[in-house]
C-alpha cells in the first residue's frame, strides 16, 4: 500500500464554526461535544459530553450546532492550497483530516521528514495550526498526527500495540474486549484471527487486522474503475447549485446499487465536475462503504459552495456546470453488514426509490417523516425530519423532562400558538402566580379563529422552567387543559402574563 501522510487541524470543527480567541464555544451533534475551544476546555468541558454538562461546567459556554456542509466550505481552500504547493493529489477523510500517499512528495521535497515540514507550513500560511504524521496504513498515521510522529516502515502493529483498544473506533467491540479482559491494541492483535471471526464477526476482524497493522487491499481483477462511473450530464448547463446536488444524491444510489450487484465497495470517492468553459474541478473523499447517497450528496454541496464562493465557478465566457461525474476507487470485496442485530429499522428500497425522485423534483425538504423525541410540550416532541437524514435531534425521547405534558395527549398542534383569552365570572384574565396558585376559578375561554365558550372544566396549571442557567434562552411558563362547553378541549399556554393556545383535543 505504500506509506501513508496525514495532516490534522486540532478542532477544525470550532474554527469552522468562527470561534473568536479566547472564546469558550463547543461544537455539538446529537447533544454531545463532538469539539470545543481552548477555552472551554479550560472550564473543564470535554469531547462527548453532554450540552448540558459542558454548560453547566461553562455558564458562558456558546453552542453551535454542528454544521458539515459550513465545514466542508471552510476547509476547501486549505484543500486546494495543499493541492498548489505541497502535493498534487489527496484524499479528504473529514474537514480538518487528510491523507494521501507520501512516497512520492517524499522523494520531490526531500525526505518524509521534510514533506511532514512543509505541509505544516503551508497549513500555517492559511493560520491552521496542522499536526502531521506518517504510517504504512491511514488509520495510524492519523493516530500518529495527533502527536506528529512518523511510524517506522513495517512497524504499525507494534506502535500501536501499548494503545487502548478503544482507539479502534468500535464501541462494542470495545466494551467486550475490556469485560473480557483485553485492554490493549497489541493484546487484541495477539488472539488468533479465525477465533476473532468467529466471535466478533466482520467488524471485529477489520479492527483486528488494524491492530496488527494489516490493510485491505484493492480488488485486484480490475485496477481500472472507469466502468463503474456514474456520470449525470445537464442539458442546458446548469447555474445553481440545488440540480447538481440532487444530481449528485440520484447518481450515488444508482453507483451504490452498482457496487452491490457486483459484491465491492469502494474506500474512496471521487466526485469531479466538467464546466462549460472546458475546465473540470474534482475532490476525493473517503468513502469506505460508510457514506450514504444523502452524505455524497452533502459533500458534493460543500465542495460546490466552496468554489463557487471562492469564484472557481465564474467564468468570462460560457457558464454553468454541464456534467457530473461520481467514481469510485480502491475497491474492495463487501464483506456484508449485520445491522439488523443491533435493532436499526430498515425502509424497503422502493420507498427509498420513490422518494429520492420527489425529492429531486420538488426538493429535499418535500419528503420528510415523522420522529418522536423528547420534549415537555407536544410540538417540542415532534419533529419532521427530510427522508433520507439521519435524526440528529438534540432531545432524546427517554428524557427525563421534568413538567412535562400528561396524558392524554392532543389531537392536533398549531404550527404557532393562537392568541387567546382565559377569563373568570367578572370577565377579569386569570393569573398563574409564581406558586402555580389561579386567580379565580376559569369562566370562559376564548380562541382566535374558534369563538368564545364557557369553561365547563380544567386541569393544571403545570409549570415548565427550561434552562433556567442562560439568562438570555431562559423561558418559564405554565400549561392548563381547558373543556369548553362547546365541545373543544384546549391546551392553553400564559406566558408573561399572556394566554395562548397551543394545542387542542378535538
Amino acid at each position: 500500500m505504500g506509506r501513508i501522510i496525514v495532516s490534522w487541524i486540532p478542532g477544525f470543527p470550532v474554527i469552522a464554526a468562527g470561534a473568536q480567541e479566547a472564546e469558550p464555544l463547543a461544537v455539538v451533534h446529537r447533544d454531545a461535544v463532538v469539539a470545543c475551544s481552548v477555552a472551554a476546555r479550560q472550564a473543564g468541558v470535554r469531547r462527548r459530553m453532554r450540552a448540558r454538562v459542558a454548560q453547566a461546567r461553562c455558564p458562558q459556554l456558546r453552542v453551535v450546532e454542528r454544521d458539515l456542509a459550513a465545514e466542508i466550505r471552510v476547509f476547501e481552500p486549505a484543500v486546494r492550497h495543499l493541492e498548489g504547493t505541497v502535493m498534487p493529489s489527496l484524499e479528504v477523510i473529514r474537514p480538518g483530516l487528510i491523507a494521501a500517499p507520501a512516497r512520492g512528495p517524499s522523494r520531490y521535497w526531500g525526505g518524509e521528514q521534510q514533506l511532514v515540514d512543509r505541509l505544516v507550513a503551508a497549513l500555517a500560511e492559511l493560520d491552521l495550526p496542522a499536526r502531521a504524521g506518517i504510517a504504512d496504513g491511514v488509520f495510524t498515521a492519523a493516530l500518529a498526527a495527533r502527536t506528529g510522529q512518523k511510524v517506522p516502515l513495517g512497524g504499525d502493529a507494534a506502535w500501536l500495540a501499548p494503545y487502548p483498544v478503544g482507539v479502534l473506533g468500535v464501541p462494542r467491540l470495545t466494551e467486550l474486549l475490556e469485560r473480557l479482559g483485553i485492554r490493549t491494541v497489541g493484546a487484541y492483535a495477539a488472539l488468533p484471527e479465525h477465533q476473532v471471526l468467529a466471535r466478533f464477526g466482520a467488524d471485529g476482524i477489520g479492527a483486528h487486522r488494524i491492530a496488527r497493522g494489516r490493510h485491505d487491499r484493492p480488488l485486484s481483477v480490475r485496477a481500472n474503475t472507469g466502468e463503474h462511473a456514474v456520470a449525470y450530464a445537464f442539458d442546458p448547463a446548469a447555474h445553481l447549485l440545488d440540480p447538481v446536488v440532487f444530481a449528485a444524491k440520484a447518481s450515488a444510489e444508482q453507483l451504490h446499487e452498482h457496487l452491490a450487484a457486483t459484491g465491492a465497495v469502494c474506500a474512496r470517492l471521487e466526485a469531479s465536475v466538467d464546466l462549460a468553459d472546458g475546465r473540470t474541478l474534482s475532490r476525493t473523499f473517503r468513502h469506505e462503504g460508510r457514506l450514504s447517497a444523502l452524505a455524497v450528496a452533502e459533500r458534493v454541496r460543500g465542495v460546490l459552495q466552496a468554489w463557487a464562493d471562492t469564484g472557481l465557478l465564474d467564468t468570462e465566457g460560457e457558464q454553468g456546470i454541464v456534467r457530473l461525474v461520481l467514481r469510485p476507487e480502491e475497491l474492495t470485496a463487501a464483506t456484508g453488514r449485520q445491522s439488523a442485530l443491533f435493532g436499526e429499522r430498515h425502509t424497503p428500497e422502493e420507498i427509498e426509490r420513490a422518494a429520492a425522485r420527489v425529492q429531486a423534483m420538488l426538493g429535499h425538504q418535500a419528503v420528510v417523516r415523522v420522529e418522536l423525541g423528547g420534549g415537555r410540550g407536544p410540538a417540542d416532541r415532534v419533529r419532521l425530519i427530510p427522508f433520507g437524514d439521519v435524526d440528529a435531534g438534540p432531545r432524546p425521547a427517554d428524557g427525563p423532562w421534568p413538567g412535562c405534558l400528561p396524558a392524554p395527549h392532543p389531537s392536533s398542534v398549531f404550527p404557532r400558538w393562537l392568541p387567546s383569552q382565559l377569563t373568570d365570572s367578572g370577565g377579569q384574565q386569570v393569573t398563574v402566580s409564581a406558586r402555580l396558585a389561579l386567580s379565580a376559578p376559569p369562566a370562559r375561554v376564548a380562541v382566535e379563529g374558534y369563538g368564545e365558550a364557557a369553561v365547563d372544566g380544567w386541569a393544571g396549571p403545570w409549570p415548565v422552567l427550561e434552562r433556567w442557567w442562560d439568562r438570555d434562552q431562559a423561558r418559564r411558563i405554565a400549561r392548563m387543559q381547558i373543556a369548553a362547553a362547546d365541545g373543544r378541549a384546549w391546551l392553553l399556554v400564559i406566558e408573561h402574563g399572556r394566554w395562548w393556545a397551543e394545542a387542542h383535543y378535538g
